[in-house]
């Protein structure tokens, strides 16, 4: 069995990439390890995506998720203008119905065992399985978007290696049953600052917004609330590390909580899979208290239930890999140029810590502008790499890493490959 392109990852930048390469009629298919598309947006329930300045590069994929999206009045547009409020359950229906629409070849529950590359026909033979059967597929171009680099590990590449640091990882969940005109009237007048707390009266549905985290130099109107429950022995200091709350489009009487924050010791990495093991089980049990908080100590909350938990943890960055550039911290300060831009952003370089007062948030004043040669791979120059598994330094990666530039980084692989496709 032969394909033009494989794209290896069913996440954020893996369905771009595949919808945009199937779209320009390149025979594609896409390889998912689970049993639904969307990753990060769907299976960990991260919403909305951040609003950034793309330039209107590479944002095709974007665009025309927000015409599906509509079609199962499944998105909402803030009172910020961020259109990028999405319910998590309906895209899984919506990419499935995103790629069916361009005729994409879709694997779930696949993985590659192996893989072998002649140098002569320049073909990529590659062994996967799905635990059962194993199937042998040949395919000239590959996209990388399996969050921690899978393909290049079994194709010998190189990575990343510039710090010990790794970004907090989160589990989000959902509450359901809660009177959102009660709550919204009550955090309206709780929390007056307007850079912390919104309520969005645009449409039927009430939208809002609000937040609070263990750093109390941002004075957060909820702390008082945090630090009652942790004095009543309701919730655990770490607890009250991290605590972001946002309606859900179609979802009414429904919050999504970005929340809790896992805590690990200075010498644990959440990619140790018994390390990674207890951070789902430490999540789950955070999630109930903070569940039991928002029920005795907010307003609405009264008749609430745990609707949902994220089928993954929330893992802001693992492995990055070597491309042909690794883009820097310099190059989003300085706004270096380059000759070809696959996506722009302004996204500030956001790192999540594990350890009180030690989160970092540095907003940039310009654009900035990422280069193709961070998604291709140094050894093949038709092996691509997306997601957060960008080349990239780890603070250039802290602002990298969100949805919307992921989708742009899946586009602009696509794109490059479809020229090469052309230029035979």
């Amino acid at each position: 069995m032969n394909f033009e392109l494989i794209v290896f990852g069913g996440g954020t930048s893996g369905i771009a990439a595949a919808y945009i390469a199937s779209k320009y009629g390149i025979k594609t298919l896409l390889v998912e390890k689970d049993d639904v598309l969307g990753g990060a947006m769907t299976r960990g329930l991260v919403m909305p995506s951040m609003k950034l300045d793309t330039s209107n590069i590479n944002v095709e994929f974007y665009n025309d998720l927000q015409v599906f999206a509509k079609k199962y009045n499944a998105n909402h547009k803030y009172i910020d203008n961020n259109d990028g409020w999405f319910n998590p359950e309906l895209l899984k229906i919506i990419f499935d119905d995103m790629l069916s629409s361009v005729n994409t070849t879709v694997l779930f529950h696949c993985n590659p065992i192996n893989i072998e590359y002649d140098t002569l026909t320049r073909l990529f033979n590659i062994n996967l399985s799905n635990d059962m059967l194993s199937i042998y597929i040949d395919t000239t171009y590959i996209i990388d978007a399996t969050s921690n680099g899978k393909i290049f590990k079994l194709l010998n590449c190189d990575f990343q290696n510039d710090t010990e640091n790794m970004q907090a990882a989160s589990l989000r969940f959902m509450i359901s049953g809660i009177n959102i005109d009660d709550f919204a009237d009550w955090l309206e007048k709780f929390d007056k600052n307007r850079d912390v707390t919104t309520i969005d009266r645009t449409s039927k549905q009430i939208h809002l917004s609000t937040a609070c985290t263990w750093d109390c130099s941002n004075g957060w109107a909820l702390t008082p609330l945090f630090n009652k429950a942790v004095k009543n022995n309701d919730l655990e200091f770490e607890d009250t590390a991290y605590f972001q709350l946002f309606t859900v489009p179609a979802m009414c009487g429904t919050v999504n909580i970005n929340a809790p924050r896992i805590i690990l010791d200075e010498d644990e990495s959440i990619l140790d899979p018994f390390v990674y093991s207890r951070a789902l089980l430490q999540g789950r049990e955070r999630i109930y208290r903070l569940f039991k908080f928002c029920k005795k100590y907010l307003p609405g909350f009264e008749n609430c239930y745990i609707s949902h938990i994220s089928d993954m943890l929330g893992v802001r960055e693992s492995y990055r890999v070597k491309c042909k550039y690794t883009y820097k911290k310099d190059d989003i300060i300085n706004n270096s140029n380059f000759s070809n831009i696959a996506f722009t952003s302004n996204y500030p370089i956001d790192v999540h810590s594990t350890t009180q007062g030690n989160d970092s948030l540095e907003f940039v004043t310009k654009t900035y502008k990422v280069p193709i040669e961070t998604l291709i791979s140094d050894k093949f120059d038709n092996l691509y790499a997306v997601g957060r598994i960008i080349s990239a330094e780890f603070e250039a990666q802290a602002a990298l890493r969100t949805q919307r530039n992921c989708f742009s980084m899946g586009e602009a692989a696509a794109k490059d490959i479809l020229k090469k496709i052309k230029r035979g």
